[in-house]
């Protein structure tokens, strides 16, 4: 089987699950800039892995816009954010990002990666400063948005490389 593992790391994060799952896979790895939906239409599993930003994975539509397309293809996506694991999270990117027919033709994984703030472009940035006042104005804070606070002056990795056991056990399957 012909595996591919596409990514859109702003950040590296997603670049280095994308990576470790590439080099577990024996596959070809590729940034979303750099591949065409003729050649992923060559290969009978495709990886796709973009950083989420409320909730939004950056780049899927390189894959829900083709997968009429690659609808012979196994499909995976894994997206990567900042917050802990989720149930109730994890749907919630699924059906923004993904159609239930959508849903029924590809797997969803989430990798839980990090935040620095240094590595975040100008627009990325503005967008944070305001997450960041809006934070401080309120009164109380849940763990969740004093961890998004600290973590402007000190950046965070929760990335680990026993984070893409299950992708890779669902390719190998």
């Amino acid at each position: 089987m012909k595996t591919i593992v596409v990514f859109k790391s702003k950040s590296g994060f997603v670049k280095k699950y994308a990576t470790w799952i590439a080099e577990e896979l024996e596959a070809d790895l590729l940034e979303y800039s750099k591949v065409t939906i003729k050649e992923l239409e060559s290969y009978d599993t495709i990886i796709y892995g973009g950083g989420l930003y409320t909730v939004g994975i950056n780049g899927i539509k390189l894959i829900t816009k083709n997968l009429n397309r690659l609808k012979d293809k196994r499909i995976v996506v894994f997206a990567s954010g900042a917050t802990p694991p989720r149930k109730d999270d994890i749907e919630k990117v699924k059906n923004k990002n993904f159609t239930k027919e959508q849903q029924k033709q590809l797997q969803f994984f989430y990798l839980r990666g990090g935040f620095d703030y240094k590595k975040l472009n100008l627009g990325d940035k503005l967008l944070m400063k305001i997450l960041k006042w809006k934070l401080k104005m309120k009164k109380t804070l849940m763990p969740d948005e004093r961890g998004i606070l600290a973590s402007y002056t000190v950046p965070v990795d929760f990335t680990k490389k026993k984070n893409i056991e299950e992708i890779i056990l669902y390719v190998n399957s």
